[in-house]
């Protein structure tokens, strides 16, 4: 499926066959998700011997995103000094502070700002149209019964839709009994 517009759901996530067992097992993740238009970029990069280094990022990284938040993480040893040197430019970003050698985690987040995410951004809260009041996309997640669904009228009338037309063509087919 390819959807070149916006896409609204309840959650998600993907699944694929299970990589331990491939064969009888299925494996679960669901989406990361956020209020805002974010993607996540990430790595792990090993300090120079001035406990330093710098992070290339893809060069359409600026201009597609805005509002950056930056996470780093030590591995292997602590790294009480270790801190974001300098800012992203220029698609990149330096790191310092650590000792030589060690092993650095990195996370960087920006909100996206190509023309699409800033043309259809995405209107956090809504109220309900008149018609949708009182109803729910998962009634039954508030122990309500399906009645109080979003789409039960819809249902009920493709129901019956569907019954008269299998009645109908029940009607029109030619009898098959034999009679001596």
């Amino acid at each position: 499926m390819n959807v070149t517009g916006t896409l609204g759901k309840g959650g998600g996530g993907f699944k694929i066959d299970h990589p331990l067992d491939p064969a009888n097992r299925y494996l679960y993740h669901s989406f990361v998700e956020s209020p805002d238009m974010k993607n996540v970029y990430d790595g792990v990069v090993v300090l120079d011997g001035r406990g330093e280094a710098n992070v290339r990022l893809p060069d359409y990284f600026e201009a597609i995103h805005k509002d950056f938040r930056y996470q780093l993480t030590a591995i292997g040893a602590p790294g009480p000094s270790l801190h974001i040197a300098e800012k992203i430019s220029g698609n990149g970003f330096k790191i310092a502070g650590g000792d030589p050698g060690m092993e650095v985690s990195w996370q960087i987040t920006g909100i996206r700002r190509d023309g699409f995410a800033e043309t259809y951004r995405i209107q956090v809260e809504v109220d309900k149209p008149a018609r949708e009041k009182g109803r729910y996309l998962h009634p039954e997640v508030y122990g309500l019964g399906q009645e109080y669904d979003i789409d039960y009228e819809q249902r009920q009338l493709m129901k019956r839709q569907l019954a008269e037309i299998r009645e109908s063509k029940a009607k029109s087919r030619p009898s098959t009994d034999v009679t001596d």
